[in-house]
């Protein structure tokens, strides 16, 4: 049950991930037009219309596997919670930007949206937990002494 716990939100944060990912560079051109309008970061829109759905996707790959597994849990939670930061500071400060997010995540409200993503950072965060706490087989104990 320990190792499917893990698994379970690898998964998740997979599909999370990757259907964002995909989304923003299936219409990379409305991407970048909603990131230019974007407080802080839109005179860089170009380069983060690329930067953004390239983490996505390189964290889904890290998770994807075995060996880089932890470290793409890690770095998926550490991306959202700078999205979820920025997501805050957005409410606070500009209320009536659209998102830049996309498919059905970018038809939830700013403040459904803060939730949402911290649902997944408590998911990564549980993630993280259970593998950190998952013992490490003979294979990958022989790859961690090689670092």
């Amino acid at each position: 049950m320990k190792k499917k716990i893990p698994d379970i939100i690898c998964g998740l944060l997979i599909l999370l991930f990757a259907y964002t990912a995909f989304n923003k560079l299936l219409d990379i051109h409305r991407f970048e037009t909603v990131l230019s309008m974007a407080p802080l970061i839109g005179k860089y829109s170009p380069l983060f219309a690329i930067l953004i759905p390239s983490l996505e996707l390189t964290i889904v790959l890290l998770v994807l596997l075995p060996r880089t597994q932890r470290i793409g849990l890690i770095s998926a939670f550490t991306l959202l919670i700078l999205f979820t930061a920025y997501l805050i500071y957005m409410v606070l400060s500009y209320p009536n930007l659209p998102c830049s997010c996309g498919g059905a995540i970018q038809q939830l409200s700013w403040k459904q949206h803060i939730v949402f993503n911290i649902f997944f950072i408590l998911l990564g965060m549980v993630g993280i937990y259970f593998h950190h706490n998952l013992p490490i087989n003979k294979h990958d104990q022989a790859f961690y002494e090689q670092q």
